[in-house]
């Protein structure tokens, strides 16, 4: 049995995938209990969520999963990596990402991502500058959280003297997190956000790439490096057998992404000291902070990163 006492924290900030795919209805709450009340103790900075909205895969909302997970911790900041803005409503989308701000007592970090994967026809809205309506939905959010009475005079949205109360916990508002992996993409990051997330479906050498564009991209701007956040996920597989491993995670982007073969180019996994080696090759290239993304014996990950990875990264 394993020493149940929280094990020292890596040196790089490390956050863990909370499970979102549903195996059973309904929803086995206890398994989720147990997961948050874990991770809470082992020495994880943070809690993430993905966005499926549509699809054959069953997968639980973020914000409402981000809730939950917030009335059962304290400490552990919660994030969302990455909400596809573009297909929700930013008065809306603003109101629920502050109250979930306040509830967590300003633990809060926001993921946000252009999308283009999901038919936006579905959802009531045009494919037809989507950039301008994603940058433009930000700024939507950004009045309301931080003007006491918030005007904005837009392309798409427009309206004068609106109130919204309460304001996020966080000042000026919660940080924004960027899910980019173009270039074009990099750059909106620098410029509208307080930090980027690299791809878990890209592989070590392309987030070297992204990473000295997001720095070229900052110089640029000016802005100060300290106060810009660049961080990783990675899909992560601890096994000593590597075969075993490999099938389970194609197995799982095979149903996930319906790209099996992504699986072999981007994720991590083997055994313990191959998944210390490759982490710490993400950590010299840039990565800052680490989002860590089991995707099968979640419990048992939970585990093993904390006490037989995470100390050596």
């Amino acid at each position: 049995m394993r020493d149940p006492r929280p094990r020292p924290t890596a040196h790089t900030p490390c956050g863990i995938a909370i499970p979102q795919a549903v195996s059973s209805s309904p929803v086995d709450v206890g398994f989720l209990r147990r997961f948050l009340s874990r991770a809470a103790v082992l020495g994880y900075e943070s809690l993430w969520v993905q966005e499926k909205i549509l699809g054959d895969y069953p997968f639980l909302e973020p914000v409402s999963l981000l809730t939950y997970a917030a009335a059962l911790t304290s400490t552990l900041r919660l994030g969302t990596s990455v909400l596809l803005t573009v297909l929700r409503n930013p008065v809306q989308l603003a109101k629920s990402l502050s109250s979930l701000d306040q509830l967590s007592q300003g633990r809060l970090t926001i993921g946000v991502g252009i999308g283009g994967h999901v038919p936006e026809s579905i959802f009531g809205l045009s494919s037809e500058q989507r950039a301008l309506r994603f940058t433009e939905g930000l700024q939507v959010m950004k009045a309301l959280w931080t003007q006491p009475r918030a005007t904005v005079n837009g392309r798409f949205w427009q309206f004068e003297s609106v109130p919204m109360e309460p304001k996020p916990a966080q000042k000026p508002h919660p940080p924004l997190w960027f899910g980019a992996r173009e270039a074009v993409a990099l750059k909106r990051a620098v410029l509208h956000g307080d930090g980027w997330m690299g791809a878990g479906i890209c592989t070590s050498a392309e987030f070297v790439q992204q990473v000295g564009l997001v720095r070229r991209f900052l110089d640029q701007a000016r802005r100060d490096p300290e106060t810009f956040t660049i961080s990783k996920r990675v899909y992560v597989a601890v096994d000593r057998d590597r075969a075993r491993a490999e099938h389970r995670l194609r197995e799982w982007f095979g149903l996930y992404y319906k790209i099996p073969d992504w699986a072999s180019r981007a994720a991590v996994w083997g055994d313990q000291a191959e998944c210390v080696d490759e982490l710490r090759k993400l950590v010299r290239a840039g990565a800052q902070h680490l989002l860590l993304n089991p995707v099968f014996d979640e419990l048992e990950h939970l585990e093993l990163l904390a006490q037989d990875v995470l100390p050596h990264v």
